[in-house]
C-alpha cells in the first residue's frame, strides 16, 4: 500500500549548521550504530519551531558554541539506503559568537572540532551521509541565500 492509498509517509525534517572560523569548519564527531562519525552540527525540527530556532538550538546542544546565522545554504533530500528513511535537510551558514566549554554536549556527540576543507574531504568515510560533503561543497562554492527565504508563519 503506498501512502497514496492512506499509507502515513513523512520524512525526518533536520538542520543542519556550516558554522567557519579562520578557514574551519565546526564539525562533531558522535556515535550512531557502533560507528564514529563525522557530520555538520544538526539535528531534528521540534514541534513549534523554526528552522532558524533549531538551527541555534542544534548547533548549541551539540558543540557548545553559540552562533549567529548569516545566510541560508539550501534544502537538501536524501534517503537513506540502509533504514530507506528520507530525510529533507535544511542548511544553514553561520558565525561563531561564544563557546561554552563546559556545557554538557547532546547523548551520542563526541566531541565537536574544526577541520580544514581539505581534512573534512578527506574523512568522507566516516561522513554520517552524503549530505556532509554536499552541503559543505555548496557552501565552499559560494551558495548563500537570505535567510528571509524562510517564513515561520505562528
Amino acid at each position: 500500500m503506498s501512502y497514496r492509498e492512506g499509507r502515513f509517509w513523512q520524512p525526518d525534517v533536520t538542520v543542519a549548521t556550516v558554522v567557519v572560523s579562520d578557514g574551519r569548519l565546526l564539525v562533531v564527531e558522535e556515535a550512531v550504530a557502533g560507528q564514529c562519525v563525522i557530520n555538520q552540527p544538526a539535528g531534528h525540527l521540534e514541534p513549534d519551531e523554526s528552522l532558524v530556532e533549531a538551527a541555534l538550538r542544534e548547533t548549541r546542544e551539540e558543540t557548545g558554541w553559540d552562533v549567529r546565522l548569516t545566510a541560508f545554504v539550501g534544502a537538501y533530500q536524501w534517503k537513506a539506503p540502509e533504514s530507506g528513511r528520507h530525510y529533507l535537510r535544511f542548511a544553514f551558514a553561520a558565525e561563531p559568537v561564544s563557546h561554552d566549554p563546559g556545557r554538557a554536549l547532546d547523548d551520542g556527540i563526541i566531541r565537536a572540532l574544526w577541520l580544514t576543507p581539505a581534512e573534512l574531504k578527506a574523512e568522507a568515510g566516516r561522513h554520517r551521509s552524503p549530505l556532509v560533503w554536499q552541503v559543505a561543497a555548496d557552501f565552499l562554492a559560494g551558495r548563500r541565500y537570505p535567510l528571509d527565504m524562510l517564513q515561520h508563519l505562528s
